[in-house]
C-alpha cells in the first residue's frame, strides 16, 4: 500500500527536570503563573509526526511518503530518512526559515510541558494534492500540521477520492468544532488519545457511535497510555493492551510509533486488533529510548517478541513474506 505522510516536520529538543511539576504549580495562582525549570540534560533529535511514524513504518519493512514543508536546515534530516528508505521528494524545502522545532521538558512522572516553533510548518498549505498529479496515494495520514494546510488536505483528499486517515491531534485546540467534524465525516479513520477524543466530543457533540453511524468501513482509534487502546467499529470497542516496556526512558513520539506499526499492519491487510498490537509493540520499542526516533530493531526481532506477548496465529508472516 502507497502511503502519503502529512504533517509536522521538527527537530526536537528534549529536556529532564529531576522533580514533579505538580509541586510548583499553585492551582489558585494560575492567573499569574511564572515558571522556569532548570533541567538536568538536553538532546537533540529529528521528530516531527509525520516523519516519526515515517520512522517506525521503515523500520517495519515499509517505503511511506513524505508530503511536507521543511527548512533550509532539512538536508541532514532528508539524508537520514532516505538512508531508512523514507521518500522524501514530497518534502519542500521553504526558503528563508527553519525547520520547525519542538521544545519539550518531561519531568520525573513523565508529564511534559512544551512549546512548538512552527518555522517552515507555518507554509504546509503551499503543498496541494493536486500536485501529486497521477502518482496519488493509496492512503493518506493527515497528521498534526498547520491549521490551514490539514483543512486544506480533508477538502483535497474529498475531491481526488482519496481514503485518509485524520489524526488531529495536537492541533485539535487550533481548529473549530464545524472543521473538526468535516475531517472526521470524510475519513477511513480517527486517531487521537483518550483526553483528545474527550475534547473533540465536546467541541462536535457527538460521540463514538455518532461519527461511526452508517459507516462500516470507518473505525475509531484512541490511545490510553499504560492501559493500551481503544478500538471503536460501529457500536462496538475492542481493547487492545499496552505491550510491556522493558523500561520506560523517554514518551516523546510514543504515539506516532504506535501509528507507524498500525498503519503497517493496515498495509498488509490485517485485522484492527492485530494493527493495534502491531502499534502497542511498536511503541514499547520507543518508550524504551530517548527520542522519537532513537530506537531500532528489524521484522525478525519485532515478530519474536510480538509473539511473546500476542498470539497472532501466524498472522505476522506476512511481514516477512511481502
Amino acid at each position: 500500500m502507497d502511503i502519503l505522510l502529512t504533517g509536522s516536520v521538527a527537530y526536537d529538543y528534549l529536556m529532564k527536570f529531576p522533580g514533579y511539576f505538580r509541586e510548583h504549580i499553585l492551582p489558585d495562582q494560575l492567573e499569574c503563573i511564572s515558571l522556569s525549570f532548570l533541567v538536568e540534560s538536553m538532546t537533540r533529535w529529528r521528530g516531527g509526526v509525520a516523519p516519526n511514524i515515517a520512522y517506525t513504518m521503515a523500520l517495519l519493512g515499509q517505503h511511506p511518503r513524505l508530503w511536507a514543508a521543511v527548512g533550509e536546515d532539512f538536508q541532514e534530516y532528508r539524508e537520514w530518512l532516505e538512508a531508512k528508505g523514507i521518500d522524501t521528494s514530497g518534502a519542500r524545502v521553504i526558503p528563508g526559515v527553519f525547520t520547525a522545532s519542538f521544545f519539550v521538558n518531561t519531568d520525573r512522572d513523565n508529564a511534559q510541558i512544551a512549546s512548538f516553533y512552527p518555522g517552515a510548518m507555518g507554509h504546509a498549505a503551499q503543498l496541494s494534492l493536486h500536485d501529486l498529479g497521477e502518482a496519488l496515494p493509496d492512503l493518506v495520514m493527515i497528521s498534526p500540521n498547520d491549521p490551514e494546510a490539514m483543512t486544506l488536505y480533508v477538502e483535497e483528499c474529498r475531491q481526488l477520492g482519496l481514503p485518509y486517515v485524520y489524526d488531529p491531534s495536537q492541533q485539535i485546540v487550533r481548529l473549530n468544532g464545524e472543521q473538526l467534524l468535516r475531517g472526521i465525516e470524510g475519513a477511513q479513520a480517527l486517531f487521537v488519545n483518550e483526553y483528545e477524543f474527550a475534547l473533540i466530543q465536546k467541541m462536535t457533540g457527538m460521540n463514538a457511535s455518532e461519527f461511526l453511524a452508517d459507516r462500516p468501513e470507518a473505525f475509531i482509534i484512541v490511545t490510553c497510555g499504560k492501559r493500551g487502546a481503544n478500538i471503536y467499529v460501529g457500536y462496538d470497542c475492542q481493547t487492545v493492551p499496552a505491550f510491556p516496556p522493558v523500561q520506560i526512558v523517554d514518551p516523546t513520539g510514543v504515539g506516532d510509533a504506535f501509528r507507524g506499526g498500525f498503519l503497517t499492519g493496515l498495509c498488509h491487510h490485517l485485522d484492527l486488533v492485530t494493527c493495534g498490537q502491531m502499534g502497542s509493540l511498536a511503541a514499547a520499542y520507543c518508550l524504551e529510548q530517548a527520542g522519537p526516533q532513537g530506537h531500532a530493531y528489524n521484522l525478525t526481532e519485532f515478530m519474536a517478541r510480538f509473539r511473546w506477548f500476542f498470539n497472532d496465529d501466524g498472522k505476522l508472516d506476512v511481514l516477512s513474506t511481502e
